[in-house]
C-alpha cells in the first residue's frame, strides 16, 4: 500500500480503462439529454402539423396514438446492434483514398441506401478521426433537404459504415463531365440551388471547406444535396490545410495562357483520376484557407465561384498540370482569373463569378446570403419553391437501384470486408486505441428505424 505523499504509479491499461468509463458515462448521459429533446420536438412537429391540418379532436388522438405507438418501437430499435449481414450488397458506386461507397438494400425492409466503409487502421494511422468524427456530426444536425440524409452509423473491429439515402443522380462533376458545359439557365438554376444548402448548413454554423462538384449529389428528380463533410474524397491529405503548407516552396512554372479547348479537354482527361486520388485538386480551395490565418463561412462562396466557371467555361480558372501550380495560380488570382475570349459568358455571370472569387472581405455572401440571391445573375429564381420546380436537367431512373449515373467498378468483390489473422495482430494495439476514440459513433435515425412496409425489389422501380 502506497504511504502518504509517495506517487502511485498506474498502468496504461488502468488508464485505459479509466478514460473509457469517463467517456462512457459521459456520452450515455449527453445521449440520455439528447433524445429526450428530439423526441420532445418530434411531438411539437406532430402537434404543429395537426393543427395546420385542421384536424378534429378525434382525429388528434389517433395520431397521438399512433405516434406514441412509432416513439415505442424506436426505442426497442435503437437498443438492438446493426452489423453488415444486416445489408445484401448490391453494386460499389464510389472509391475514396480510404474506402469506398457501395449501394447496398436493407434485408428487413428492402430499402435502398449508399454505404460508406472507411477501415478504422487507414483512419488511425493518417490522423483521420477528427475528419470521420465531423462527417458523422454533421450529418446527425444537420437534418435538411439541401443536405444528404444519414440514417445509420456504425462500426465493428474493422470498419466504420454510414449509411446514408442513395441518391441515383450522381453528382455534378459526373453532370459536367457529360456536358462539356452548361447554358446559364442550367447553371443559374444549379448554382442557385448550391446557396441554398450552403446556406443550410451554415445555419448550423458549420463551415463545409470542401464545396466542390464531386460534393454536389443530385436525387432521382435532379435537385441536388450537399454531401461529403470530411469522408471519402474530403478525407484525402490534400483537403487538409498542413498539405499545402510546402507547396509555396515548389518552383513555379509560368502563368502563360493555354487556349480554352486544349485546357478543357487536359482538365477532362485528368478529373475522374483526381476524384479517386489520395494527391486530388486544390482547384476549388479558397486562398485564406491556404495562408492559414484564420477564415470563415465565406471560402465556401470561393467554392462556388470556382464551380461557376467551370459550368459555363468547361475548366476551373485555376487548373493546371500540378496541384503546385494550381496552388500559385489561386494565390495569385488577380493576375490568372481569366475569362477566355471564345467562350463567351454573359457581364451579370462574370459579375458574379468575379465576386466570389476575391479577397474575403470583399466576397460577396460575407454579410450575409440576401447579397447573393439580390444579385441580377439569379433574376426570376423562385428561391422558396425552387425545390419544387422541374430541375434544369431531368435525369432518367429506371429503378430503385439504377447506378448509371454512376462509375463501373466490374471487378470488385462484394463480399463483405474481413481482416485476416496477421492484419489482426499487427493492428491489435491501434484497434484498442480506435475503440476509445470511436466511442459512441452508433446512431439511428427515426426515420429509418420507423419505416414500414417494404420497397419494391431492385430493378422494379419506375420513376
Amino acid at each position: 500500500m502506497a504511504t502518504v505523499g509517495e506517487t502511485v504509479q498506474v498502468s496504461s491499461h488502468t488508464v485505459d480503462k479509466v478514460t473509457r468509463a469517463k467517456i462512457s458515462l459521459e456520452n450515455f448521459y449527453t445521449n440520455l439529454v439528447s433524445q429526450n429533446d428530439e423526441r420532445e420536438g418530434r411531438f411539437r412537429t406532430l402537434e404543429q402539423a395537426m393543427e395546420e391540418d385542421g384536424l378534429n379532436d378525434e382525429q388528434k388522438k389517433e395520431k397521438r396514438s399512433l405516434h406514441a405507438v412509432r416513439e415505442t418501437e424506436y426505442l426497442r430499435l435503437k437498443r438492438s446492434k446493426f452489423s453488415v449481414n444486416d445489408f445484401d450488397p448490391l453494386k460499389v458506386i464510389g472509391r475514396g483514398a480510404f474506402g469506398e461507397v457501395r449501394l447496398v438494400q436493407k434485408k428487413d425492409t428492402g430499402h435502398v441506401y449508399a454505404m460508406k466503409i472507411l477501415r478504422k487502421t487507414d483512419m488511425l494511422e493518417k490522423e483521420q478521426v477528427a475528419h470521420v468524427r465531423a462527417e458523422r456530426d454533421v450529418l446527425v444536425e444537420a437534418d435538411h433537404q439541401w443536405v444528404v440524409k444519414m440514417y445509420y452509423s456504425f462500426q465493428d473491429a474493422i470498419n466504420l459504415y454510414l449509411i446514408m439515402e442513395f441518391l441515383p443522380g450522381g453528382d455534378m462533376m459526373t453532370l459536367l463531365m457529360k456536358k462539356d458545359t452548361l447554358t446559364e439557365e442550367q447553371a443559374q438554376f444549379y448554382v442557385a440551388e448550391t446557396v441554398l444548402s450552403i446556406e443550410s448548413i451554415h445555419k448550423l454554423n458549420f463551415i463545409h471547406r470542401d464545396i466542390k462538384p464531386d460534393n454536389l449529389l443530385l436525387d432521382s428528380k435532379g435537385h441536388l444535396k450537399l454531401s461529403d463533410f470530411g469522408l471519402c474524397t474530403g478525407l484525402k491529405k490534400s483537403h487538409r490545410t498542413d498539405f499545402y503548407k510546402d507547396l509555396s516552396l515548389m518552383q513555379s512554372g509560368d502563368f502563360s495562357p493555354i487556349d480554352s479547348i486544349h485546357k478543357k479537354q487536359s482538365w477532362r482527361n485528368k478529373r475522374r483520376a483526381l476524384a479517386y486520388s489520395t494527391v486530388g485538386t486544390p482547384d476549388y480551395i479558397a486562398p485564406e484557407v491556404f495562408m492559414r490565418t484564420g477564415y470563415i463561412s465565406s471560402c465556401d462562396w470561393w467554392s462556388l465561384g470556382v464551380i461557376m466557371y467551370e459550368m459555363l467555361i468547361g475548366y476551373p480558372p485555376f487548373c493546371s498540370e500540378s496541384p503546385q501550380e494550381t496552388y500559385r495560380k489561386v494565390m495569385n488570382w488577380r493576375e490568372t482569373l481569366i475569362f477566355p475570349p471564345e467562350v463567351p459568358i454573359s457581364n451579370e455571370a462574370r459579375d458574379l463569378i468575379q465576386r466570389f472569387c476575391c479577397n474575403a472581405d470583399q466576397r460577396i455572401g460575407a454579410n450575409g446570403v440576401q447579397e447573393i440571391k439580390g444579385h441580377v445573375f439569379f433574376r426570376g429564381v423562385d428561391w422558396d419553391h425552387i425545390r419544387d420546380r422541374p430541375s434544369a436537367i431531368a435525369i432518367d431512373i429506371k429503378s430503385i437501384d439504377d447506378t448509371s449515373n454512376f462509375d463501373e467498378f466490374p471487378d470488385v468483390d462484394l463480399k463483405w470486408p474481413t481482416q485476416a489473422p496477421a492484419e489482426a495482430d499487427a493492428s491489435k494495439s491501434s484497434t484498442a486505441t480506435g475503440d476509445l476514440v470511436f466511442l459512441n459513433y452508433t446512431y439511428k435515425r427515426f426515420e429509418g428505424l420507423t419505416q414500414k412496409g417494404r420497397m419494391p425489389a431492385p430493378s422494379s422501380f419506375n420513376s
